[in-house]
């Protein structure tokens, strides 16, 4: 298996997009949450931001996983193309 350079810049821009899609994407999941869930005591408020900081690990790991996944095989289409032949 061969790695290129192309194929590793894509796999980072893919990382850097999931990223900047993250951030707002998880403010307006987060903010429509915490309007639904009304006042609450203490301890499911507790409970409650457990399960939200469990989703927003699973979320931004799922968003690289694929986008990082998807940036380094295009990456490697692109390089594969303008690659030169040794012969």
């Amino acid at each position: 298996m061969e790695y290129s350079l192309p194929a590793w810049l894509g796999g980072l821009v893919g990382t850097i997009v999931a990223v900047v899609i993250y951030i707002p994407s998880i403010r307006v999941w987060e903010r429509s949450l915490r309007d639904g869930s009304g006042p609450t005591t203490l301890e499911k408020r507790a409970e409650f931001e457990e399960k939200l900081s469990l989703m927003r690990r699973v979320i931004l790991a799922a968003a690289i996983a694929i986008l990082a996944t998807l940036g380094y095989w295009i990456g490697a289409a692109i390089g594969a193309n303008t690659a030169a032949s040794p012969y």
